[in-house]
């Protein structure tokens, strides 16, 4: 959702959102078994740690950029570069193994045929809690309102006195909040925190940005929930080195059907 928000308002193809989650994953690793810090403070502080990285990244380099006139696909490269740049920085932070974050071994519960562990449980309600604030932001707050005036219409937004600069920085230290808190999510899935862990879900992510509707941040979670469910039961039918395949032909099939995602809006060209 993070990663479409910015789209919307930007138009960036952000390769480096990946290396935003790693940071998550990253800065949870340091504060709780570098730092020693509790858990839960260490959670808070990579959840503040996320906000400042979104917020550093368009403070120093986006808005200069987007003030310079850049393309989105110039931006796109820049990206790509930040992306290895950061990758390889967290390469040189914490090394090239996995590194556990505390409690990454549960025990699973079992619910008759279903195995689950507490770390499922509070991802499922961690991952509601976080689309349910999203869907509030959007729909409830006057920065959403903006956000989506934004998303529309960027000119007639800013003509009607809104701060572009102003919410599109928001919504990059909202986006950088969600992606730490996919980190955390995704190295107790995984387990374990490595330097490039993000990059391995970058794919998935687009493919539900897109199949969901690139303008639009809640088209990102029905397009998740579609790949997610995909991804784990094809395993049922091929091997599951080959799961991350049948998202995209999930992807492909729907685009064929319908272009502009589930949620999306036609666009009119020319």
């Amino acid at each position: 959702m993070g990663a479409a928000l910015i789209f919307g308002t930007t138009r960036l193809t952000n390769f480096a959102h990946a290396e935003m989650v790693t940071w998550g994953g990253v800065i949870a690793l340091i504060a709780s078994t570098w730092w020693h810090l509790p858990l839960w403070l260490a959670l808070v502080v990579t959840v503040v740690a996320g906000a400042g990285l979104g917020w550093g990244m368009d403070a120093g380099l986006w808005k200069p950029l987007r003030r310079k006139g850049l393309g989105t696909v110039q931006l796109m490269i820049i990206s790509i570069g930040l992306s290895l740049a950061l990758r390889y920085a967290f390469e040189f932070i914490i090394g090239g193994g996995t590194l556990q974050l505390p409690g990454s071994s549960p025990k699973p519960l079992q619910l008759g045929p279903i195995s689950l562990s507490y770390i499922d449980i509070a991802s499922m309600a961690v991952s509601l809690v976080a689309t349910l604030g999203v869907a509030f932001f959007l729909t409830r707050t006057r920065i959403g309102k903006a956000t989506r005036a934004i998303s529309d219409n960027p000119q007639l937004a800013a003509a009607s006195g809104i701060n572009v600069d102003r919410v599109i920085r928001i919504v990059w230290s909202v986006a950088g909040l969600l992606a730490a808190v996919s980190g955390v999510l995704w190295a107790y899935y995984r387990p374990g925190v490595k330097w490039d862990m993000g990059v391995q879900m970058l794919l998935l992510i687009f493919t539900a940005m897109t199949l969901g509707g690139l303008n639009t941040a809640l088209g990102a979670f029905v397009g998740a929930l579609i790949v997610g469910i995909a991804v784990e039961t094809s395993t049922l039918w091929i091997p599951s080195d080959l799961k991350y395949a049948s998202a995209m032909v999930v992807l492909i099939v729907i685009l064929l059907v319908r272009p502009q995602g589930l949620l999306g809006r036609k666009e009119r060209l020319g």
